[in-house]
């Protein structure tokens, strides 16, 4: 089995650092584990075996604040690999890399014997909430049970592992100077637009405000928003094609990220998911 570590960066986000901890705790050992977080200000975790530091705050607007945010996590990952770690899973709290249970293996002993071209995306499903179906989520009980819809998203297929030092561009969106490959068995599945009413709560936020966030977290409502209006299909039924069409359908000025040309895909989730998250 190979040495494998996660990381993430954190600020104020208690309820998904503590999904973020129990989910690949339980999939790589929470001693693999390494959480930053922005600020001195920040609380730490409880009951936690993961490798938690508090950093100094990043005193930047949204743009240039994820700019250092990954400069700075590409070289605490470039860290790993020399402290001999064979492959690091870099990603946001609220973004959680998953093997298709089809597979009958775990994330781990996959990521073990897979072939590494330097860095591996999954595909990206962008859970939403049904606004006129799905209450408020139940921050104590799993996300899946609550969640039956996502869109299949560009914005997601993110290559959060990497098999070798290399530097991520911002968001975890894209790897620098690197060709980008979607494996066909895992997914990232990303929550941060899974619920209307944690995310209105972030406009209240003055911090967040100041630093320019409002358009970001209008972005993220849009995902409830689709997935209330557009009429879902089966995701085994689309699954497949969607990954070949992000393969090779790429902006010319964004060779090393995935499109879609602007086509919305909204599944409905298998049930084979629902008791991973």
């Amino acid at each position: 089995m190979k040495k494998i570590a996660a990381l993430t960066m954190a600020r104020n986000e208690s309820y998904f650092l503590a999904k973020w901890l129990e989910y690949y705790g339980a999939q790589l050992g929470e001693d693999n584990l390494y959480v930053f977080l922005d600020g001195e200000d920040q609380p730490l975790p409880p009951n936690t075996q993961a490798h938690v530091q508090r950093c100094p705050k990043i005193e930047a607007k949204r743009t240039a604040f994820d700019k250092v945010r990954m400069a700075f996590l590409s070289e605490q990952a470039a860290l790993l690999f020399q402290q001999g770690y064979e492959v690091v899973i870099g990603c946001d709290t609220d973004e959680f890399l998953v093997i298709d249970p089809n597979c009958h293996t775990s994330l781990a002993a996959y990521l073990s014997q897979v072939a590494l071209p330097g860095s591996l995306s999954g595909l990206g499903v962008d859970v939403g909430q049904h606004l006129t179906q799905e209450t408020a989520i139940d921050w104590t009980q799993p996300f899946l049970q609550q969640r039956s819809y996502a869109l299949l998203s560009t914005r997601y297929t993110k290559p959060v592992i990497l098999g070798k030092p290399l530097r991520w561009g911002s968001g975890f969106h894209r790897v620098k100077g690197n060709n980008f490959h979607i494996d066909p068995n895992l997914y990232v599945f990303h929550f941060g637009g899974f619920d209307k009413a944690y995310l209105e709560s972030k406009y209240t936020d003055k911090e967040r405000m100041q630093a320019g966030w409002e358009a970001h977290i209008g972005r993220r409502l849009k995902t409830s928003q689709l997935v209330t209006q557009k009429t879902p299909v089966a995701a085994d039924k689309v699954m497949n094609r969607v990954r070949t069409m992000q393969t090779y359908l790429r902006k010319p000025f964004a060779w090393n990220k995935p499109s879609m040309m602007g086509f919305k895909c909204v599944i409905t989730l298998p049930e084979r998911f629902k008791h991973i998250l």
